[in-house]
């Protein structure tokens, strides 16, 4: 194993849910940008990985979602979580690295504000 995984394995043994929910918000995006990058160099299989790792996670962030506390904001997120799997399951059906930067374009502010919320969640806990 290297030690760039064996330090990844590492910070995620030892991270808290919401830097846990970060990391996974981060892969996403990163399986989007290479899933398109990979079609763009017609690179399939790759891409195949990526962008099908990338599907499988914001799937998994969809099914997290708790109404029960914020139905507004579950409904809203709701909504992109479903355009992004949509345009990145289309991507990978098509080849089409344009629908991946779609789905990228739509999931990168989402990401963004989550890292920024728990980021303040951990300053908050250091007044």
């Amino acid at each position: 194993m290297s030690h760039a995984r064996r330090y990844a394995q590492s910070s995620a043994q030892t991270a808290s849910r919401e830097r846990l929910m970060v990391m996974l918000f981060e892969k996403a995006l990163h399986g989007m940008r290479s899933g398109a990058a990979a079609l763009e160099a017609g690179r399939g299989a790759e891409a195949n990985r990526a962008l099908s790792n990338a599907l499988d996670i914001v799937v998994e962030l969809h099914a997290t979602l708790d109404r029960e506390k914020a139905p507004e904001l579950c409904d809203r997120l709701g909504e992109v979580y479903r355009f992004v799997c949509a345009r990145v399951g289309d991507a990978n059906l098509t080849r089409d690295p344009r629908l991946a930067r779609e789905a990228e374009r739509a999931f990168a502010p989402v990401a963004d504000g989550f890292a920024r919320a728990v980021a303040s969640l951990g300053t908050a806990g250091g007044r």
